[in-house]
């Protein structure tokens, strides 16, 4: 008995240390280079090595530790967005902020403005609910109540195509497929409430921010079933307009409370409505619609409210991979490079001039909407590593650093990582899409050296947990340096 466990624990034993030569016939030879954990899941996962691209650089030293077919251009998904935010570092720098201006179009008596007020939008990534809430607070601090005209919105700052926010992934409804704006609130998004009503057989729908100009129609029922199922057996029908949403399906009685966020409306009709809902909440009065306009923007304007800084707002970006706030980066940099109106291609400019200047070579890069949301963006595992050792010499380093998940703790390495050797040990951008997976961070080793960590690999289903797997094993082969 004594013999046959020390000859399985020979065997295991040869299993945990074997070379390219004792790796079975579906891992090629030259995956020798590889660490054997990751070596052991490309054998297990059955994946072949050459989906795959990594580069491992000490920053401390300049040494390489690992390159493996790092020049090799993959779809990079939401790691993109480390190029995006640290190009708009390096332009605008950390404090740079953006401006939204309002302009009395009309006279003031009293509490009361007899005409218009003018909303003029440059661009903020950030401009949520809570932070219209404060604008509009600083304005009604000015003494207005009643506006007896229109809300006119000017959102000219950026030059937008029609874009067809389906043509992604066929989800119009999903928040990080809506289209950029210069005057966008809350990522044009509400978020919906459903909680069951048993005894009455219907299900309670509430939305925030409320939306006068939204309509819901609720058809839902309630069904004997646990809390679970894709949407929990919602089904979500907008009109073509998207002003007015139907609900269809069953909802289990088994659920308390169940949200969603959905895009809603045009971005005018719901800046619109935004302002009507909170305007109205504060006491005020606004009698008019709202009109799309044009301004010159040469007077001076009544209010002018500002964004948070840059430095905070790729922290947005980077930990919770922020498409639409990615994406209106780029088209704020084509503005600010190339003068108004800000467009996707002039923000693509602004990059490509950037890197040329710096001296790096992007032959093979594809940037498309800057933010990664993309099929056919590509960057290699090398460019990216050299855009990390650049970051890691500037000055505004901690911020771009801090802009990234920290693994273990928050973003979307949140749940990865926790109560473990890894916890806090690294600062990484993470990137998915269907049949794509990526990281490319910082990582401090078990010696206190630190590195630069870029895998990216593209293949069939490696979304679905092979990736992370991958990724876990080179993460901690990087740690115990």
């Amino acid at each position: 008995m004594f013999n046959r466990l020390c000859l399985f624990f020979l065997f295991v034993v040869c299993l945990l240390t074997a070379n390219a030569e004792d790796v079975p016939s579906t891992v090629d030879l030259s995956e020798a280079a590889l660490p054997v954990g990751i070596r052991s899941v490309l054998n297990v996962r059955q994946l072949p090595a050459n989906s795959l691209s990594i580069y491992v650089e000490n920053l401390d030293s300049g040494e390489v530790l690992l390159d493996w077919r790092a020049d090799v251009p993959r779809n990079p998904a939401s790691v993109m967005k480390l190029l995006t935010t640290l190009v708009a570092l390096d332009t605008l720098g950390p404090t740079y902020r953006w401006k939204t201006d309002t302009y009395i179009v009309g006279d003031i008596n009293g509490d009361t403005l007899e005409g218009d007020l003018l909303l003029k939008g440059y661009g903020d990534p950030f401009l949520v609910t809570e932070r219209v809430w404060q604008m509009l607070r600083e304005l009604r601090r000015s003494g207005i109540r009643r506006i007896t005209g229109n809300l006119l919105l000017d959102d000219s700052y950026f030059r937008v195509t029609d874009e067809d926010p389906a043509a992604f992934d066929h989800e119009p409804l999903r928040a990080y497929n809506v289209i950029p704006n210069a005057l966008m609130m809350n990522f044009k998004a509400v978020r919906y409430y459903f909680s069951p009503d048993v005894a009455n057989n219907k299900v309670i729908v509430a939305v925030d921010p409320a939306l006068d100009n939204l309509k819901i129609v609720n058809r839902l029922s309630v069904s004997n079933a646990s809390c679970r199922g894709y949407q929990r057996g919602i089904a979500i029908i907008p009109n073509p307009s998207f002003d007015q949403v139907t609900f269809r399906g069953e909802f289990p009685s088994g659920c308390d409370i169940y949200s969603m966020d959905r895009a809603a409306l045009r971005h005018n009709e719901f800046s619109f409505g935004l302002f009507k809902s909170i305007w109205e909440e504060s006491g005020g009065e606004i009698l008019g619609s709202w009109r799309n306009v044009v301004s010159d923007g040469e007077v001076e304007p009544f209010l002018s409210f500002a964004s948070w800084p840059l430095a905070d707002v790729i922290s947005r970006v980077n930990k919770y991979s922020n498409n639409v706030m990615a994406r209106q980066l780029l088209y704020t940099l084509g503005a600010e490079v190339y003068g108004p109106p800000g467009t996707e291609e002039n923000g693509r400019r602004a990059i490509l001039q950037w890197l040329d200047r710096e001296g790096f070579d992007a032959a093979e890069l594809s940037l498309d909407n800057g933010a990664g949301l993309s099929r056919t963006s590509r960057m290699t595992a090398r460019q990216l590593a050299g855009l990390l050792r650049y970051a890691y010499k500037q000055s505004y380093m901690p911020e771009f650093l801090s802009s990234m998940s920290i693994s273990g703790l928050d973003g979307t390495l949140s749940r990865r990582f926790r109560n473990d050797i890894l916890t806090g040990k690294a600062h990484i951008k993470t990137g998915t899409l269907d049949h794509v997976t990526a990281i490319a961070g910082y990582v401090q080793s078990r010696s206190g050296d630190r590195y630069a960590v870029v895998a990216l690999q593209n293949h069939e289903d490696i979304h679905r947990g092979p990736g992370e797997e991958v990724q876990e094993a080179l993460l901690r082969w990087v740690y115990m340096r």
